[in-house]
């Protein structure tokens, strides 16, 4: 499309997405020497306009100083702006946060294409720059990587181009418009654009220039546009390497290539005459090393141009990986292998730069995917940064590489299907700008080995557009399958993704499909939603890998929480949501949902991601260890067999081995262990699998895989009651148990234990009671658990002591207190206290339960200790925090934290921070005096012990709400219900990890002195 006049009338114009600019390419590396292509040295044909640019923001059209860009406009007034950057985190307009609903729902009524004409942010861009040295005389051209979400440009008065689509490059010619000296790049950026209907994400809404900005220049002969072909033949063995060259500028006399192993090597060349623009050059590469997650063996390519003198004028590197990715009988797999996806959504986001991300972001992101096991990325909801595939390419990471497309909120209302007004459906208007965006990230991507999926954008229900786009993907690239979710809602066009794929969908629903004799191969691509506290019951998704052949795994929602770093009215810094911008509509926190915090530290929730995506499982027993590694490609031997045992969290034993246990294939090894039979006591075989080198990704030693075993050795001896005598004194208001150098004291009045006295030391500053409640997570506030158990909430302030108890025996007294509940007449609680002559002090909680109550949050016992009290040592199921369907990746041990460090990063204060399987966990000041408390270890407690209670935590939005810390509060509980993670909106906790009301339940625990 050609034409110079440009106009306003574009935003809202589908048919107007891009005037002038570029034909998309790949986005390969150019050099004028081979020595700069081996080295990848940085571009010299290449320069960067990032920096700061003049900047002026209007809040909509009409405001805008609409002559900006003519040379005679002076902008030397004008702020300043960081590119890239979001416009919206540099102190103009304010961020927004919406899910499904389109930003401007509730303040303008409208339907697409139409855009808010008074609501529309503008932000003006003017950047001086000088033609480098080694780019006059030569073409010239800029390149946008991402300008979101509509842009004009003009350079020196004159316009340029226009162009929609956030997130993949926009190319211009800028030498029509070069001069001598000094020239004036004019940016107009607009928030709202028919591309913002294409850009419905589940994201904060941002605006401006958030991607690099470059200039560059080409030789003489140019090598615009290179498809790399790396095929196999059948035996998966011998490669053929491919590549479909497009030239321009001035006549090539002869194109080489020649492709190079890791080594440096060449296994490949070929050569030809160039007739014309386009070359296709093939050669045998014998037999290859193949590209995998698990190796990801890369090769590079140099493509060489040379004119017709025979000088080399242009050189290619292009790294080049050997691996098929196809169908076979109706399953997915890689090299021969089917593949299991262990994957997560990823957003680009930086809680201070938001999606205008960086190359540490993507370096510590990747490292830390490879470090927790998973193996696959979803770009979700658009191509990312050509750097994270070059990454993928060369750390091992398995891509769908999705569109930039989503339209959920012109199709679902309020979570209801209601397509009336859909986009782009089958509305031929919107195909040739939805198709754009396909042919962009295509064109751009297709080289990268890590890409096995091209996908056609999230939620945008289903229609003849998308389908026509899904037709495309297969005919430029027959490398490749395609995945589209949203046929689900409309199976008329399941023909447009070669794989079922659903979001959110129950392990029975799952199962049911695959139980029915389908079609296509199953992956999740979204499951698991982190939301909050989050990720419990993932091993009913996992478990169907080795179920179901066609279950090829899932994608976890998702990566990191898009939270943005702000200052509150005081000062104090907090990770702010929705909501929390004055910005209106919001989903408010439904942007946490990250398994890795906003500040790029890993959460709690890693513990079980990393676990139960391993991909050799150890299962020991007393004797050695069970290793079935289900890796396809790579053996065992590159990791060091570490085992550990431990007898009460101590260790006992350790030892070092290889063992070399094949791809695909199972062994048993026997362990060096030492007699343990005469030696009473709870035994736990740790065992590892470890990294016997340095990876770029993670150091040697690192742990990749971790199993244990736990069992007793019985002792005949029953234990003795501690000796010695008590003295008891029955006032009329407290019973006092007193002891050397001890005294515990229990009221009548209050119906509670209120002093534990150890030499003087007070113990007890606020009472132990019956606690039933936690702070409701937010998958809890999604399945509505306040409304359908809010009594239990109640219960747990307004309890009434209905009796009290006094049995002495010889050397011990036990207080038992009955407590009734507003709940119901016929739930009965009590809590026995006896106090032994050594000062330790038993308790014991039971509840009997009754019919027509709603499920109980937990069952528990919690008290004060003073702030004093911090120190914390476990003997439990750790180090992270677990829940009883969150367990699987813990493991017994001792381990150590400080009350604070419990309550976890989740941006939304909520229950956090419990250990399960707890044995024995220590209280202790600075001087490690304090309180032990232990429980057996055939009935272990569970335990959270942090500076709030539950209703502290229930209370706050943010966690600069919470008091200052003036307690230590111990939650000692026989159950509490699992966190669930099937969704975040209404789906409950698994059947089996939810506490009925209508049983009996009880535990004990031990508090003694330290």
């Amino acid at each position: 499309m050609k034409t110079h006049e440009p106009s306003l009338s574009w935003l809202a114009d589908p048919s107007v997405f891009a005037v002038n600019r570029l034909p998309a390419h790949s986005d390969h590396r150019y050099y004028a020497t081979m020595q700069e292509a081996e080295a990848f040295a940085p571009m010299a044909m290449r320069h960067s306009l990032n920096g700061s640019w003049k900047f002026s923001y209007a809040a909509h059209p009409a405001g805008r100083a609409e002559s900006f860009y003519r040379l005679d406009y002076k902008c030397a007034g004008w702020s300043t702006i960081e590119v890239p950057g979001h416009i919206q985190l540099q102190g103009y307009g304010k961020p927004q946060y919406v899910n499904t609903m389109y930003p401007w729902d509730g303040h303008h009524d409208i339907r697409p294409p139409a855009i808010p004409e008074d609501d529309n942010p503008v932000g003006s861009y003017v950047k001086h720059f000088t033609v480098p040295e080694a780019m006059k005389g030569k073409p010239v051209y800029i390149s946008f990587q991402g300008v979101e979400s509509a842009f004009y440009v003009w350079l020196n008065g004159k316009f340029v181009g226009y162009s929609e689509d956030s997130f993949t490059p926009s190319e211009f010619d800028l030498s029509p418009y070069i001069v001598e000296g000094d020239n004036k790049l004019a940016v107009e950026v607009y928030q709202r654009s028919t591309g913002a209907w294409l850009e419905d994400q589940d994201f904060w809404r941002f605006s401006g220039i958030f991607r690099d900005v470059y200039l560059y220049t080409a030789p003489q002969t140019h090598v615009r546009d290179l498809f790399v072909h790396a095929e196999l033949d059948d035996s998966f063995k011998q490669g053929t390497i491919r590549a479909e060259i497009k030239l321009e500028g001035q006549a090539a006399g002869r194109v080489a290539f020649e492709l190079r192993d890791a080594a440096g090597l060449t296994v490949a060349r070929a050569e030809a005459q160039a007739n014309g623009t386009n070359v296709e050059l093939k050669a045998a590469a014998g037999e290859v090393s193949l590209w995998s997650a698990e190796a990801p063996y890369l090769y590079t390519l140099f493509v060489q141009v040379y004119n017709e003198a025979g000088q080399l004028v242009t050189a290619v590197p292009q790294k080049v990986g050997f691996r098929r990715f196809e169908l076979v009988n109706n399953i997915m797999c890689l090299n021969g292998q089917r593949i299991v996806f262990k994957g997560v959504n990823r957003h680009e986001f930086n809680s201070r730069r938001g999606r205008a991300i960086t190359r540490e972001d993507m370096l510590w992101d990747i490292r830390t995917i490879k470090q927790n096991n998973m193996n696959a990325v979803r770009t979700s909801h658009y191509p990312n940064q050509t750097l994270w595939y070059e990454l993928c390419d060369e750390y091992g990471i398995y891509v769908i590489d999705e569109m930039n497309l989503e339209t959920h909120g012109s199709w679902m209302k309020m979570g209801v299907v209601e397509p009336s007004w859909s986009i782009p459906s089958n509305k031929p208007e919107w195909q040739d700008i939805v198709m754009d965006r396909a042919i962009s990230m295509v064109e751009r991507d297709k080289n990268h080995p890590s890409i096995l999926i091209w996908s056609c954008g999230n939620e945008s229900y289903a229609g003849e557009v998308i389908l026509n786009v899904s037709n495309y993907f297969r005919e430029a690239d027959p490398s490749r399958l395609v995945h589209y979710e949203g046929v689900f809602h409309n199976r008329e066009y399941d023909a447009t993704s070669d794989m079922e794929s659903r979001m959110y969908a129950k392990p029975a629903d799952i199962i049911a499909y695959l139980e029915q004799n389908p079609q296509k191969p199953y992956i999740s691509c979204e499951y698991m939603h982190a939301m909050g506290n989050s990720v419990g019951g993932m091993h009913k998704y996992t478990d169907l890998e080795r179920q179901y052949p066609m279950y090829q795994g899932g994608f976890i929602w998702d990566y990191i929480d898009q939270v943005i770093a702000k200052k509150n009215r005081y000062g104090v810094e907090f990770l702010a949501y929705g909501g929390d911008f004055d910005d209106r509509p919001t989903d408010y926190n439904f942007c946490t949902d990250g398994i890795v915090y906003a500040d790029r530290r890993v959460s709690p929730k890693m513990q079980e991601v990393k676990y139960l995506y391993q991909n050799v499982k150890l299962a020991p027993d007393a004797h050695g260890v069970t290793i079935t590694n289900e890796n396809l490609f790579i053996g065992t031997d590159g990791y060091a067999l570490v085992y550990t045992l431990h007898r009460e969290g101590e260790i006992v034993s350790r030892g070092t081995m290889k063992v070399n246990v094949a791809a695909g294939s199972e062994a048993y090894v026997p362990l060096e262990l030492p007699d343990v039979s005469q030696a009473a006591g709870e035994y736990a075989l740790h065992v590892s699998l470890v990294l016997d080198h340095e990876e770029q990704w993670a150091a040697k030693g690192y742990e990749i895989a971790f199993g244990q075993y736990v069992y007793q050795v019985e002792t005949k001896e029953e234990p003795a009651l501690p000796a010695g005598s008590l003295r008891v004194v029955h006032g009329d208001v407290n019973v006092g148990v007193h002891g050397p150098d001890f005294s515990m004291m229990f009221s009548k009045q209050a119906g509670t234990l209120v002093s534990i006295r150890y030499a003087e030391r007070e113990m007890i500053a606020f009472p132990p009671a019956p606690l039933f409640w936690r702070a409701t997570t937010d998958n809890d506030k999604g399945f509505s658990l306040g409304f359908d158990s809010a009594a239990w909430f109640a219960a747990s302030l307004t309890r009434k002591c209905i009796g009290m108890d006094v049995s002495e025996q010889s050397g011990q007294v036990t207080i038992a207190y009955r407590y009734a509940l507003t709940i119901s007449k016929d739930v009965a609680v009590t809590i026995r206290y006896t106090v032994f002559a050594d000062g330790s002090l038993k308790v014991n909680a039971q509840y009997v339960g009754a019919e027509g109550l709603p499920d109980l949050p937990t069952f528990a016992v919690s008290f004060k200790v003073p702030a004093d009290y911090h120190h914390l040592e476990w003997y439990a199921m750790g180090p992270e925090e677990n829940y009883a369907d969150r367990v699987h990746g813990a493991r017994l041990g001792v381990f150590r934290n400080a009350a604070a460090d419990n309550v976890a990063g989740y941006v939304v204060p909520q229950e956090s921070g419990n250990r399960t399987g707890v044995r024995r966990v220590n209280l202790t000041d600075d001087d490690a005096r304090g309180i032990q408390i232990t429980a057996p270890a055939a009935q272990p407690v569970e335990c959270n012990i942090s500076p709030y209670t539950a209703f502290e935590l229930e209370s706050a939005y943010h966690h600069y709400e919470l008091p200052n810390v003036h307690y230590t509060v111990v939650t000692v509980a026989g159950r509490q219900m699992g966190i669930g993670g099937d969704d975040s909106w209404g789906a409950p906790v698994h059947e089996e990890y939810r506490i009925k009301a209508n049983q009996s339940l009880s535990f004990e625990f031990t508090i003694r002195r330290l």
